[in-house]
């Protein structure tokens, strides 16, 4: 089996920090959070949570693209909300993007995250 690689793609905002935006092993892709940043300025989508949760799953479709996966192979997500009360806002968006086939989910409220975003998604997936 061959070791990692690292993904890239210039559709998706760059990492933050020394990290990857997604490593691939095998059949599987591990992605990093992403925010609702727009790749092209970097600044949170405007709107608030729906807008951030539409732009960071729309981030998170071209990483597993670029990785020779898509959201329909998507079996574990984990969500990060600055505020729990946000949850059917982020929960409406979402369910836009998976509509049937779920992945495993967790969500969980987070004192803060970067760039003071109201949420974060990391997920993993198959490479078919």
């Amino acid at each position: 089996m061959a070791g990692k690689e690292i993904v890239q793609t210039e559709l998706a905002p760059k990492a933050l920090g020394p990290y990857s935006v997604a490593n691939r092993f095998g059949n599987l892709v591990f992605t990093a959070g992403q925010l609702g940043l727009d790749p092209l300025t970097n600044d949170l989508a405007p709107g608030g949570v729906a807008a951030e949760t539409r732009q960071a799953l729309t981030n998170l479709s071209y990483v597993l693209e670029a990785a020779g996966s898509s959201l329909s192979q998507v079996v574990k997500t984990t969500v990060f909300l600055r505020d729990i009360n946000d949850f059917p806002a982020m929960n409406s968006v979402y369910a836009e993007f998976f509509r049937d086939n779920y992945p495993a989910r967790s969500t969980v409220q987070a004192a803060a995250l970067p760039k003071g975003g109201a949420v974060e998604i990391e997920v993993i997936g198959i490479i078919p």
